[in-house]
């Protein structure tokens, strides 16, 4: 199995949905990247590479289910030009939220 297996094209299809933020704002998400049941450092990996594909603009939901991973996302979006909208709890995982600059 590769690093960034069908589980990522099944997922992508959820996009279109909207996410509404701790601040009460609501964003349209463009893209659904599930990192549910991967540890370190393969979500932030995945984040990466959609963010890579993505267009400015473009929000990107990223589903983690692993603590260490949903706060490692939010440091890295300078390195990557994106902006971290909010991260939201969504039953057993998080939704993290990010946008391409």
């Amino acid at each position: 199995m590769g690093l960034f297996s069908k589980k990522n094209e099944t997922a992508a299809t959820e996009a279109g949905s909207s996410v509404t933020l701790e601040d009460g704002s609501t964003v349209e998400v463009s893209r659904v990247v599930d990192a549910l049941g991967d540890s370190c450092p393969r979500p932030q990996l995945k984040t990466k590479k959609a963010l890579k594909e993505s267009d400015p603009g473009m929000v990107i939901e990223v589903r983690i289910d692993n603590p260490t991973s949903m706060a490692a996302i939010p440091p890295m979006m300078p390195e990557v030009k994106s902006t971290h909208l909010g991260t939201v709890k969504d039953g057993r995982y998080w939704r993290v939220i990010v946008r391409k600059n």
